[in-house]
């Protein structure tokens, strides 16, 4: 269903790596988490990543104790998540299956899921809605999608302010494709009404809409992030504005929480 080849993302596990760990990677999986457990009961849950990656954010449910099932389509990525998954000891509570998203159905039972992670995979597909249909179908009745993408409102910003290219700034306005720097490759640009839309359309609620990084990736000086008690009130500022308007409508991701399908 992607319309990126699988040797994309196995050629960058490492550069994917290294900015998971940077401090705007961190802020990323830290707000993520934040945003879904306000929703959450507290229960344990059968969690399904979809085009999940190395597995970092699999690995880190089931070190809460939750069993996660963690599909892609990139070989080398696949490796490097059951390696995490072990050397973090929740190997048994990680299923890693190699399979395109398009072929969802084919390797996960239907309405059998508690909550779907759907994270950085719709800029990457030309077909929003389609491409959520399948990311929905393992929820079972009750359950919850998790859907966060790159917020096409934040570019044209994050152009002005930190590159300071006021031509690029504009130029980027109605651009209807865009590029990621960390896996050399074209993506398309999303919005939260536009992926709302999508999901209102296949029967599903929006439960909660946030925002990702309202704040960090306007910020020029990326080596001062890494300094420990800057980093501390980086993120304090950010969870508080990750569901404050306008914050969330310009912040670099969006983060969508969705009710499972209504027939």
């Amino acid at each position: 269903m992607s319309d990126v080849t699988r040797d994309v993302f196995d050629d960058k596990v490492t550069a994917w790596r290294q900015w998971q760990d940077a401090p705007w990677g961190r802020l990323r999986y830290t707000l993520a988490e934040h945003n879904i457990a306000r929703h959450l009961d507290g229960r344990k849950l059968r969690i399904l990543d979809v085009a999940g990656g190395n597995g970092v954010e699999a690995v880190r449910y089931a070190a809460a104790g939750h069993q996660v099932t963690l599909v892609d389509y990139a070989p080398q990525m696949l490796a490097s998540a059951r390696s995490l998954a072990e050397a973090t000891g929740v190997g048994n509570r990680v299923t890693v299956i190699e399979s395109d998203v398009a072929k969802l159905v084919d390797v996960v039972e239907a309405a059998s899921y508690d909550l779907v992670l759907c994270h950085n995979l719709l800029p990457y597909v030309s077909d929003v809605e389609s491409t959520l249909a399948g990311v929905l179908a393992p929820l079972r009745p009750g359950g919850l999608a998790s859907i966060i993408a790159a917020n096409a409102h934040s570019e044209p910003l994050r152009i002005a302010i930190r590159d300071m290219d006021l031509t690029a700034a504009y130029e980027s306005l109605d651009a209807t494709e865009r590029y990621t720097q960390t896996f050399n490759t074209p993506v398309y640009p999303r919005t939260a009404d536009e992926v709302s839309a999508a999901l209102r359309r296949l029967g599903s609620g929006v439960l909660g809409h946030y925002g990702i990084r309202s704040v960090c990736d306007f910020i020029p000086d990326d080596d001062r992030k890494y300094d420990a008690s800057f980093f501390a009130e980086l993120e304090r500022l950010e969870l508080a504005l990750t569901n404050r308007m306008p914050y969330l409508l310009t912040a670099r991701l969006f983060h969508l929480i969705a009710s499972a399908p209504v027939e």
